[in-house]
């Protein structure tokens, strides 16, 4: 059991995950969605330590200016039917600042393997997730931090991504869809049903603001 704050969460649902059936061959795919700067990358690193080194796949690395949102063919290809056939899957990692793909990266196909980025809960993703986790955290209040994290050189990118988040929340929304939600708090993360929750008891939190 982990020491941080957030271990006894974080740990109860990584055990639940790890109960779960598979959704995509022997893989339980995993989803943590939500707003850019809602803390998604964070709670996912935590999840994985949980999982005793999920595999992470960030979809910033499956992304890029030209397709900021239209890589589902490609994760499909590189990541999915590999995943699918109970195989390592290789990606292309995209280089965000020298605007290109790189060397072929692993993604074991492990009893858990957690995706997480804006768009992770997409339409076409869906029916092969095990659980649909969404980032609790307001689109101002997130789009605020990620602008305050990543500073004035990436205010221009920053405009032009607020627009396309919105476009693709507005066609095909994540948060409806979501079995948990999560909100940090004080002392580190609390769950609450989704929209989707089959079984609200299966939620808890840690910290005072424990459900």
């Amino acid at each position: 059991m982990s020491n941080a704050p957030w271990g006894t969460t974080i740990e109860r649902l990584a055990a639940l995950l790890r109960g779960l059936p598979p959704s995509c061959g022997p893989v339980r795919l995993v989803a943590v969605d939500g707003h850019a700067g809602s803390g998604k990358s964070t709670f996912a690193g935590r999840l994985a330590e949980a999982l005793g080194g999920a595999p992470v796949l960030r979809l910033d690395d499956i992304a890029s200016h030209e397709e900021l949102f239209g890589w589902t063919g490609r994760l499909r290809e590189q990541v999915i039917e590999p995943l699918s056939r109970g195989e390592s899957a290789h990606y292309a990692p995209y280089d965000w600042r020298a605007r290109r793909f790189g060397a072929p990266r692993p993604l074991p196909a492990a009893p858990v393997v957690l995706i997480e980025g804006v768009g992770a809960g997409r339409r076409a993703l869906r029916p092969l997730l095990a659980r649909l986790l969404w980032m609790e955290l307001p689109a101002e209040v997130s789009w605020a931090r990620g602008r305050a994290r990543d500073g004035a050189e990436q205010r221009e990118f920053w405009d032009g991504w607020v627009r396309a988040e919105r476009e693709h929340f507005a066609a095909d929304p994540s948060r409806p869809y979501a079995h948990l939600l999560v909100r940090q708090v004080t002392q580190g993360y609390e769950m609450l049903p989704g929209p989707a929750a089959e079984n609200p008891d299966l939620t808890h939190g840690d910290g005072p603001a424990a459900v």
